[in-house]
């Protein structure tokens, strides 16, 4: 597996850099999780840093990558599919009317 040397800003991990593993596309991972063990023995806390690049490449891509600190967590995934319920947010989208304009329906006799 690749590995990158990625620098983590903000939050406990400020100023570190560590090696993190790359995907099947070169990329680190959007987020990362690093679990701290509670020294009372209780439930570890979870640290969330956010994947963001660290500088403009040629053509405004970016090629490296450095995690800042998310103090809010990951935020909540949702997989939006086609087939899904309508979102209720969004304004509904007005149906075409099946006779165009000007012209005569069947039904109007």
């Amino acid at each position: 597996m690749k590995s990158e040397d990625t620098p983590f800003e903000g939050g406990p991990m400020d100023g570190r850099v560590l090696p993190v593993l790359l995907g099947i596309t070169g990329h680190p991972p959007k987020t990362y999780r690093i679990p701290v063990p509670d020294p009372a023995g209780g439930p570890p806390t979870v640290l969330v840093y956010r994947r963001v690049p660290r500088a403009e490449g040629r053509a405004g891509l970016s090629h490296r990558w450095k995690y800042e600190y998310a103090p809010e967590g990951a935020p909540a995934r949702r997989l939006n599919w086609p087939w899904s319920k309508p979102d209720v947010t969004k304004p509904d989208v007005k149906k075409p009317d099946a006779t165009p304009p000007g012209k005569r329906d069947d039904a109007d006799g």
